[in-house]
């Protein structure tokens, strides 16, 4: 699959941010701004690092 040049190392797709959330205690949103912030691979390890509220 080629690569999309506009997409960078920060843009997570839905699929993704889903597939995180549901392997981490964030919700997708958070997960994408995670993403925005870090960077998909920093973003994946911070999220591990997060507790669900409550």
């Amino acid at each position: 699959m080629a690569k999309n040049p506009a997409r960078t190392d920060t843009d997570l797709s839905d699929k993704e941010a889903q597939e995180m959330a549901e392997t981490t205690d964030v919700s997708p949103q958070q997960a994408k701004d995670l993403a925005a912030k870090h960077g998909k691979d920093e973003a994946k390890k911070k999220a591990k690092n997060y507790k669900a509220e409550g």
